[in-house]
């Protein structure tokens, strides 16, 4: 049986990529970026974990990848974050290790040892910042560099952990709204911009949205621990409060409802969100992501009909020309790999009614990708030699052909590689 085009391109990258000493990793990748999971080493072993779970390709590839990164001091305690340092590698050695039983054991106990001081940390840190009644800077709690984040690979390690339980604790108390000289804020509300710097663009800050870096992540980790039996005190009602304010601010396209990025201070007191150009559907930001974050929510309440809309929403957004054409990317985080990987965990949850829809909008993503006529080792050299997105995870090729394989075969991950996305 031949291989899809997608599979086969997604191989070829893992080919490109075969040996740490002799991949093409371009200088960022192999010095400034090699602790970080978005661009460095640890997500490069990913794809090939993933492969071998699979039985798609070599164990001794993902070895090899592992050891590379842990070549070198791994960054911890304050100057590393979820995608950065010690986490970024115990993310990938805990993907290798729940397909390698006993394997990598002594080195994740100290990661998780290590994860639990900084969680710890970071919580006494933002309990201060609550009990002073302050705004939350986006790195406290986003999926990249913050709690959610932690949370995320808690999750995948031990749902039934006291650290877990405590960053939930706190995902509940971000949830309650904030008084700022009068105005009543939402409980996320960061007073920067969302790169997390002073912005001028952003007087006053703004309540990000996104799963990457706003509270659809904080939904996506409440709505999962729930579906695995962890729930805490307030649980179901802060979900339920994120849901509510995304209802607010829910827009119409053509197609069906979006969501925004982010909401501004003017757009706050205005009550409406200002006219802007469509934007992409994605994994870190809009539709896509939201989405699935609220699907995902849906099932854990028990509520249908929200779940149809949720899934109903993917498709109108996979489906819209407008929405097609502001994607501009192959990549994982905000690109056509990324949304037929978003689309393929959301139709293996969905409803009866809405799977041979979302399944249906797959096969153009992946042609994107792909296109028909062309080889997939000229695509994979043209991918990995991207100088701009890099060989990485995030936005290169280890998460091109990552996020190509669930698509492409209609069967899951076999490892738990996208459980730092929030997206299952």
């Amino acid at each position: 049986m031949t291989a899809h085009p997608a599979l086969a391109l997604a191989a070829a990258i893992a080919d490109r990529l075969a040996h740490p000493d002799t991949a093409d990793l371009g200088p960022r990748t192999a010095t400034a970026d090699r602790q970080n999971l978005a661009y460095g080493l640890p997500g490069i072993a990913l794809l090939h974990i993933e492969r071998a779970a699979a039985g798609m390709g070599p164990w001794q590839r993902a070895h090899d990848w592992l050891a590379a990164a842990a070549r070198q001091p791994f960054t911890s305690g304050p100057d590393s974050h979820p995608f950065y340092g010690t986490p970024a590698l115990a993310h990938a050695l805990s993907c290798a290790a729940e397909n390698l039983p006993g394997s990598y054991q002594r080195a994740l106990d100290k990661l998780d040892a290590q994860m639990i001081a900084d969680v710890r940390r970071r919580l006494d840190a933002a309990q201060r910042r609550l009990d002073a009644r302050l705004a939350p800077a986006l790195a406290e709690f986003d999926v990249i560099r913050g709690l959610t984040g932690y949370g995320a690979y808690l999750l995948h390690r031990d749902a039934s952990s006291t650290a877990l339980r405590s960053v939930l604790d706190y995902t509940v108390q971000l949830t309650q709204p904030i008084n700022d000289r009068g105005e009543t804020l939402p409980g996320w509300w960061s007073e920067t911009g969302p790169s997390g710097r002073p912005d001028e663009r952003f007087p006053g800050g703004h309540a990000n949205a996104g799963v990457a870096h706003g509270v659809g992540g904080v939904l996506a980790l409440l709505a999962l621990a729930a579906r695995q039996g962890t729930l805490v005190d307030g649980h179901r009602d802060a979900m339920r409060t994120i849901l509510a304010w995304l209802d607010r601010w829910q827009a119409e396209s053509d197609r069906g409802p979006v969501w925004p990025y982010w909401v501004t201070r003017a757009e706050l007191r205005d009550g409406a969100l200002a006219a802007s150009a469509p934007r992409r559907p994605s994994w870190c930001y809009g539709t896509a992501g939201l989405a699935r974050a609220q699907q995902l929510a849906a099932l854990a309440l028990g509520d249908t009909t929200r779940q149809l809309a949720a899934e109903n929403a993917l498709v109108a957004a996979l489906t819209d020309p407008v929405q097609f054409k502001a994607i501009t990317d192959n990549g994982l985080c905000h690109g056509f790999a990324g949304l037929a990987h978003v689309a393929a965990r959301t139709a293996a949850d969905a409803h009866p009614s809405a799977v041979a829809r979302l399944r249906a909008a797959i096969p153009a993503l992946l042609t994107t990708v792909c296109p028909l006529g062309t080889g997939p080792a000229d695509v994979a050299m043209a991918i990995t030699q991207d100088a701009d997105a890099g060989p990485g995870f995030l936005n290169g090729a280890t998460g091109i052909a990552l996020a190509l394989m669930a698509p492409a075969t209609a069967t899951p991950p076999r490892s738990a590689w996208d459980a730092c996305l929030l997206i299952a």
